[in-house]
């Protein structure tokens, strides 16, 4: 029979030297992932990538694997606003039953306004979902609008059918704020991924050629992880469900045509982001600095491609601090 204290001690270092052993293992597991089959890397198809690595680029599923948890957790977190806020008014830009927008008021009239264009990679997403972040701005005295508009699938492929949705949407805004308490001179514009794509064509639009409005309807964006120029995702596997042509790519890729940009722009991304999506945001706040136009660039370390939307719903989080600023408001 082994003493009690010879036997504890016995017992110490074989539960030390069982974890220094998985300790190893732990350690030498990435080594042994990155070895046990590499991949012979293709031809390169944009900057450093072969396909798979710019198809990867941009799915955000290979690095946010925990998309489906958050997607949820926006549609659970919306209806919890709604059963405090109360739901919102359903107001129609357009002909078509898509052409809505969600409208949460201010609780005083005259009120700025942000216009919220979701993403979903341009194929899936409903205003209903987005409405985490309404709080935030009703609470801070400012409307807060989130457009529904068509799938690029029903859309025929063809992102200028949305764009052009969204557009009417930010005139149809203006037009009619003040029918719902909303000061047209003060009307932001926010978008999230693929919305973060359309929130720049907004941004970038010619309002007094196309719309016949002031060319500085709308007074500041907030663009976060979103796409600024459009080859590389055309070569990427979003090709074969956006029916890309030149004319399409030149139009929609609003780092081309920053000369219509008349506000002053957040540009935001995450650290666990594609590399694609942190280079897009990068390169559209170097050439937006560029051309002599205010932009400040934030990144949120440590959040992925969907934890960064979170912070817009707090005031005090990333994307929530600064658009309270931009639009000149404090936090409730």
């Amino acid at each position: 029979m082994i003493p009690g204290n010879v036997a504890f001690r016995r017992a110490r270092r074989e539960f030390l030297a069982a974890g220094t052993a998985l300790a190893g293992i732990a350690a030498a597991g990435p080594l042994l992932a990155q070895t046990a089959a590499p991949r012979a890397k293709g031809p390169r198809v944009w900057l450093d990538m072969d396909q798979v690595e710019l198809d990867a680029a941009y799915d955000q599923i290979k690095y946010a694997p925990n998309l489906q948890q958050i997607t949820r957790r926006y549609a659970t977190n919306s209806e919890a606003v709604r059963s405090r806020l109360g739901a919102p008014r359903r107001l129609a830009y357009g002909s078509t039953a898509v052409e809505a927008l969600d409208l949460y008021s201010a609780k005083e009239p005259g009120g700025p306004i942000n216009v919220f264009i979701h993403g979903g990679a341009w194929r899936a997403g409903r205003a209903k979902d987005y409405a985490f972040p309404a709080e935030l701005f009703v609470h801070a005295g400012a409307n807060f609008a989130v457009l529904d508009f068509v799938s690029v699938q029903d859309a025929g492929g063809d992102l200028r059918v949305m764009a052009d949705q969204v557009r009417r949407a930010v005139a149809w805004v203006h037009r009619n704020a003040r029918s719902f308490g909303g000061d047209p001179e003060r009307i932001y514009v926010s978008g999230h991924s693929s919305g973060g794509h359309l929130a720049g064509v907004v941004l970038t639009t010619d309002w007094r050629r196309d719309f016949q409005l002031p060319p500085d309807l709308v007074k500041g964006g907030l663009c976060c992880s979103g796409m600024f120029d459009l080859k590389p995702v055309r070569l990427s596997s979003r090709g074969a469900y956006v029916k890309f042509t030149d004319d399409m790519e030149q139009a929609m890729s609003s780092q081309r045509h920053l000369g219509n940009l008349n506000a002053p722009l957040v540009l935001a991304h995450g650290t666990l982001e594609t590399p694609e999506f942190q280079r897009q945001t990068r390169d559209f706040a170097a050439a937006v600095r560029a051309a002599g136009k205010p932009v400040e660039l934030l990144v949120g370390e440590g959040y992925n491609h969907f934890e960064m939307l979170e912070t817009l719903a707090n005031p005090y989080g990333l994307l929530g601090r600064a658009v309270l600023a931009q639009m000149k408001l404090a936090p409730a």
